[in-house]
């Protein structure tokens, strides 16, 4: 590996159970840019870096899970699937102590103080440092952070200390332990009590713990009641901080004054409703845990594609699931892929912004190919589409084909459904074939949108004046 030093030094890494663990290892230089913290042996950091044994036990554990975290999530945005980067991680116990380590030292004053960091902290502290490691390493990253510290053949007989495979594991199972521990009193811990008064059953709680341990470690006064109340207080359903907290229990490790309002009020300089945002909370959570920079590479890419500040405002709020999509490996080919069909892309990302989280190979391609087979034109497609930006999300098997073969026997031109694609969005056994039934037995023939669309009393009129139109005139 070019532009790296090697460095044999006496360490020491800090366990989550407090344990202090000296060992003789190897320690890679990436160029200037690894941090390289040698650890003395009476547990503090040189430089006058912050004592490691005033931080708790949990607490340790609680960021060991969140650095987890972050290197899965800068791995899957290299490109990795989530098998290989969970392997990766599996296999970078060591490279996981490094990151906690550099964390103490950036935000040593904090920990003197006795402050906990917040998830965004966390990420914003180590973010930068991975993607200078990746900018100087390309491919070769997920080599050096499994095999860190990088050891010799020669080498490789000296004392380590040997990482478990179940070492995660291990530590799922011990803070699902912990939520369901008794205190003193014989009771759950408050925090868990107060999870449970707004809804949460502890084996919920013990299903959020087992996919985010760190969930078990926040404290109830210091994060967990502050933003619960907060939601509750944007007109949140206390029904609804379940499936809230199901989907993104980081939100509990976010500080308020300093990331979750802040990030609130920046969405609503771009248009996002904040009388909505009870609704957008509930429909997309992990929105409050994306970076500025992130949600500006979304925005941007709505502007570059036409669409105006106030309809991307109306987009975040109605869809915030598009942040979430990558805009180089999702919303900018799907872009291009329905430009290729004739569609107004502006115009779809507006009506049916969901339809870009959709794969191009796994749904786009084979829907478009299915109405080519059946004697549409790519012409035909686009305006389909253009009318109904819904019809890629439904399923082809489940739903699309049962409603084809149906409209077959409906006697009906294929010309109805390049008119009225919204076919595809009504129930089959609930409404199409109902109202089909009805019609048939009258003896005349409405429009299609006319036979799906108008309520019962104007479907029944509708029906009615076609077949007065059919008697003989006196």
């Amino acid at each position: 590996m070019s532009g790296v030093s090697v460095i044999r030094s006496a360490r020491i890494f800090f366990m989550p159970n407090d344990c202090l663990i000296p060992t003789q290892r190897v320690q890679v230089s990436f160029s200037r840019k690894l941090f390289s913290c040698r650890a003395k042996f009476d547990s503090e950091i040189d430089d006058g870096s912050v004592n490691l044994k005033v931080v708790s036990p949990a607490l340790l554990t609680a960021e060991k899970e969140e650095a987890k975290a972050v290197l899965t999530l800068f791995l899957k945005k290299q490109g990795l699937s989530n098998a290989i980067a969970a392997r990766t991680i599996n296999k970078s116990d060591l490279f996981i102590n490094h990151l906690l380590l550099r964390l103490h030292l950036i935000h040593k004053s904090r920990y003197l103080v006795g402050r906990e960091l917040t998830t965004l902290e966390i990420r914003d502290a180590l973010n930068p440092y991975l993607e200078s490691l990746f900018e100087e390493h390309g491919t070769h990253l997920v080599h050096a952070v499994e095999n860190f510290p990088n050891r010799s053949i020669k080498e490789k007989t000296a004392t380590t200390v040997p990482v478990s495979n179940s070492t995660i594991d291990t530590k799922k199972l011990r803070a699902v332990s912990r939520v369901s521990e008794l205190g003193p009193t014989g009771k759950l811990r408050p925090q868990i009590l107060y999870l449970m008064e707004h809804g949460l059953k502890l084996e919920q709680i013990k299903e959020i713990t087992r996919k985010f341990p760190a969930f078990a470690y926040y404290s109830l006064e210091g994060k967990i009641k502050p933003v619960i109340e907060f939601f509750l207080d944007l007109g949140v359903p206390k029904s609804d901080i379940p499936t809230i907290l199901n989907k993104r229990p980081q939100l509990c490790g976010i500080s308020l004054t300093e990331n979750l309002k802040p990030t609130m009020l920046f969405l609503e300089t771009l248009g996002v409703d904040k009388k909505q945002w009870a609704k957008v909370i509930y429909r997309f959570p992990a929105l409050l845990t994306y970076s500025k920079q992130k949600v500006e590479t979304t925005t941007g890419f709505l502007y570059e594609m036409g669409i105006s500040e106030e309809s991307v405002g109306k987009i975040l709020t109605r869809c915030p699931h598009i942040i979430s999509y990558s805009v180089e490996e999702k919303l900018r080919p799907t872009a291009e892929y329905f430009h290729s069909l004739g569609v107004d892309v502006a115009v779809l990302l507006y009506r049916s912004p969901q339809t870009f989280g959709l794969s191009i190979e796994g749904n786009l391609k084979p829907v478009t190919q299915f109405f080519l087979e059946r004697g549409y034109s790519m012409e035909d497609v686009g305006t389909m589409i253009s009318r109904y930006g819904a019809l890629y999300t439904f399923s082809l098997a489940e739903n699309i084909v049962p409603k084809w073969d149906f409209f077959l026997t409906m006697e009906y031109s294929k010309s109805e459904l390049i008119k009225f694609p919204q076919y595809f969005g009504y129930s089959l056994e609930g409404r199409i074939k109902p109202r089909h039934a009805i019609m048939k037995k009258s003896g005349v023939m409405l429009l299609l949108n006319q036979l799906l669309t108008l309520s019962d009393t104007d479907f029944d009129t509708a029906l009615k004046k076609k077949m007065n139109k059919l008697l003989p005139k006196n």
